[in-house]
């Protein structure tokens, strides 16, 4: 059971290291986007429609790898940041209250992208473009069980696993990272110095955006095999990517683990009531908290513990005004 549990997990984490990869690049301008839910649902509309015009191009046939591959992923990073260009904008440049800004963007991404699934995208083409996207390397099956847990995924899930690793890179060794950073730490400091403070929030917000939504893109397409069932999963899949951004200390690098953990978690949740004698419904409700207990618990620790490196950025939240510095 362990072997397929690890293989699952590895496969359905890039859902949550999209998502938190992408908060985490966000929170690090200071802004708490909690339109995340909504901007991943963006990405999932804007993908399925690039991979539904590259299947109807190619006659309902299977389209070029590279082509389908290329023309989702450049729609899905599209639709979703220009779902954070909106979040940027109100809450930028006319300094709208991020919370209420997000919550907003959440509910009007899940309704948008239902709608474009329902009256826009030929569904029956996402079947057609999840074999292609799905195909995995050739000489997994010889290699036992690390093959199996390692090696039998799609392009996507180790894509999400080098957006993680370069994320982590250019926040801890790149000048433009530090910039961002000092922009999340105190946004009059980094003005003073002559970092245009807007121009990275503007950034890393879209930038952020883009990648979060390709983890609703991959679960549809990838994951679930091209089946459209509602929004409502995606979004579920959000607020956990949020969670986990604080679970893993706003560190990119880490949450490669810690989208590992979630993931294992939500399939014991659904798969345990059908090979555990005995368990109940709420045992299954327990196993769906646990991500959010341990998030909590985290969030508790570190508030205790107090040093910097384990807390959020000091201005996350707060709309800089440039005229009071």
């Amino acid at each position: 059971m362990i072997t397929p549990l690890l293989s699952s997990a590895i496969a359905l984490s890039a859902v949550f290291l999209f998502g938190c990869v992408g908060e985490i690049i966000t929170e690090k301008s200071g802004h708490l986007n909690l339109g995340i839910p909504g901007i991943m649902c963006m990405g999932t509309a804007g993908g399925c429609l690039g991979a539904s015009m590259c299947v109807s191009a190619a006659g309902g046939g299977a389209p070029s790898y590279i082509i389908l591959f290329l023309v989702s992923v450049l729609f899905s990073v599209l639709f979703a940041a220009a779902g954070g260009g909106i979040y940027a904008l109100l809450t930028v440049t006319l300094k709208c209250n991020q919370n209420i800004t997000g919550l907003a963007l959440t509910t009007f991404g899940t309704g948008l992208t239902q709608f474009l699934m329902d009256n826009l995208i030929d569904r029956s083409t996402l079947f057609t473009a999840s074999t292609v996207i799905t195909g995995k390397l050739p000489f997994a099956g010889s290699l036992g069980w690390f093959g199996e847990i390692f090696l039998s995924h799609g392009v996507l899930v180790y894509l999400a696993v080098i957006v993680a690793v370069c994320a982590s890179v250019f926040l801890k060794r790149t000048k433009p990272g530090l910039c961002l950073r000092a922009v999340g730490e105190n946004p009059a400091a980094a003005d003073a110095v002559g970092i245009n403070v807007s121009a990275y929030k503007y950034g890393a917000i879209l930038t952020g955006s883009g990648i979060a939504g390709l983890g609703g893109y991959f679960y549809i397409i990838d994951y679930i095999g091209g089946s459209w069932e509602n929004a409502s999963t995606i979004e579920a899949f959000g607020w956990m990517s949020v969670a986990l951004v604080i679970f893993t200390l706003w560190r990119p690098a880490l949450s490669i683990l810690g989208s590992i953990i979630f993931a294992a978690f939500y399939i014991l949740a659904a798969k345990l009531p059908g090979t555990v004698q005995g368990l109940t419904f709420t045992d299954t409700a327990v196993l769906k908290l646990l991500p959010y207990v341990v998030t909590i618990i985290v969030l508790i620790v570190t508030s205790i513990i107090g040093s910097k490196n384990v807390q959020p950025p000091q201005a996350l939240g707060l709309p800089y005004f440039r005229e009071e510095r």
